[in-house]
């Protein structure tokens, strides 16, 4: 009995110890689950109340790190810019600044240009960093793409420095011709003659001063505003027009042709004057006795029918390199030959402005020596209107009143196709 007295004693014992071991081992299991991991500090939980709300709203680039440099909150804009690479920044400069401001808690910034991510290019990619702690714990990297207004202030400092030179040099001109017609006032002769240049000059100045203001009018004003329908053959009557002289001085043959009775929508004078530009050009840049050439036709286009309007020239040519610049405000492919016939090398930047205002494109096919070929493509007049009576309505609608926006959106009807006569094209370069 007393054998079997001890063997149960033992046994329960046991049993005893046993469910205290199980009741440890189950309560050190729910510890260890509820104890924050190394992947759960690095979630939003962590942030500040209202922080990640705040961040959201940024246009600024944000990236929240912790006392171990890991990445607890960055935004879509971080990852795009490529800050943050496999949960850590990746640019070692903003990592030291983060790490002298949570040793010291002082606020920093710094300008940097960082290497783009996945191009061939080599421009860098200008920003600002701000970093500032955020918590005891945390902290905050603000980021500011740069990048667009650093170009667009280097635009701006060419552009004026490109005008005070343009304007500088008829200026000079007037000044040293009005001082010669003084020291030659007992010669009229001499008095004639730089009388004329000092015309020619004052020409210059003038025409660089109302393309100048021409090119702040396209930029500024919206065409649309008072667009009308505008007969395609008109414009390029207009054109021939206003090159007639300078065409017959060099006995320049100029031809239309192509689709009669076509119709873009907009603004009837900026219009002109950038398919005049073009014909200008072609003019300027042609030698004597040759042809010039406009034709006009229908095309079809993902965003509906368009009209290409073609100045075919048989002139210089452009190089591959100038192409790429040519509608860069003052440049020119012969600057003498500028300078000869008064451009100003503002012509095509008019062009440009104009095209992309009215939703439209202006390219270019040329070959040094062999002409070139200058299209001014643009929605033909149905489906402009359409379209900007549809983004006006757009713009009058109510937020929130639930309207179909392809309700009232109509088809434009087209004209017989029969009532379209197909002019023979000029014989010009193809």
């Amino acid at each position: 009995m007393d054998v079997n007295a001890a063997v149960a004693a033992a046994a329960a014992i046991a049993g005893v110890l046993t469910g205290v071991i199980a009741m440890l081992a189950f309560r050190w299991s729910e510890r260890e689950q509820k104890r924050p991991t190394r992947t759960s500090l690095h979630t939003d939980a962590v942030l500040p109340p209202g922080v990640d709300t705040v961040l959201s709203v940024l246009r600024s680039s944000a990236v929240v790190l912790d006392e171990a440099d890991a990445v607890v909150k960055a935004s879509s804009a971080a990852y795009a810019l490529g800050l943050v690479r496999g949960g850590k920044l990746a640019v070692e400069p903003m990592l030291q600044m983060a790490r002298d401001t949570r040793r010291d808690g002082e606020i920093r910034q710094v300008e940097l240009d960082l290497p783009r991510r996945g191009t061939g290019r080599g421009d860098a990619l200008a920003v600002s960093a701000r970093v500032a702690p955020l918590g005891s714990r945390l902290v905050l990297l603000l980021v500011e793409d740069l990048t667009e207004a650093r170009r667009i202030e280097a635009v701006r400092r060419d552009f004026v420095a490109n005008v005070s030179h343009e304007l500088k040099t008829p200026v000079g001109a007037l000044s040293l011709l009005s001082e010669a017609v003084m020291d030659a006032s007992d010669d009229p002769e001499a008095v004639q003659r730089f009388a004329g240049r000092m015309q020619i000059e004052a020409t210059r100045l003038t025409s660089l001063v109302q393309e100048l203001i021409d090119l702040s009018r396209v930029q500024n004003d919206d065409p649309l505003e008072d667009a009308e329908p505008v007969r395609v053959d008109e414009l390029v009557a207009e054109a021939i027009d206003r090159c007639r002289h300078q065409a017959g001085t060099k006995q320049i043959t100029m031809a239309a042709g192509g689709t009669a009775d076509l119709h873009v929508w907009g603004n009837r004078g900026q219009l002109a004057a950038a398919l005049g530009n073009l014909v200008e050009n072609a003019v300027n840049y042609s030698p004597a006795r040759t042809r010039v050439g406009i034709a006009a036709r229908r095309v079809n286009a993902p965003g509906g029918e368009h009209i290409e309007i073609a100045v075919t020239d048989q002139g210089i040519g452009i190089s591959d390199r100038d192409k790429e610049r040519i509608f860069e405000r003052f440049y020119r492919v012969d600057p003498a030959r500028s300078r000869a016939t008064g451009g100003t090398g503002l012509g095509l930047a008019i062009v440009k402005h104009v095209a992309a205002s009215h939703g439209g494109e202006v390219t270019v096919w040329s070959a040094e020596n062999q002409g070139s070929t200058f299209t001014l493509r643009l929605p033909e007049a149905g489906v402009a209107r359409d379209r900007a009576h549809q983004q006006s309505a757009r713009e009058e609608r109510a937020p929130g009143a639930g309207l179909d926006e392809e309700a009232g959106r109509s088809t434009p009807t087209s004209p017989d196709s029969s009532a379209y006569e197909t002019l023979p094209a000029p014989e010009v370069l193809p």
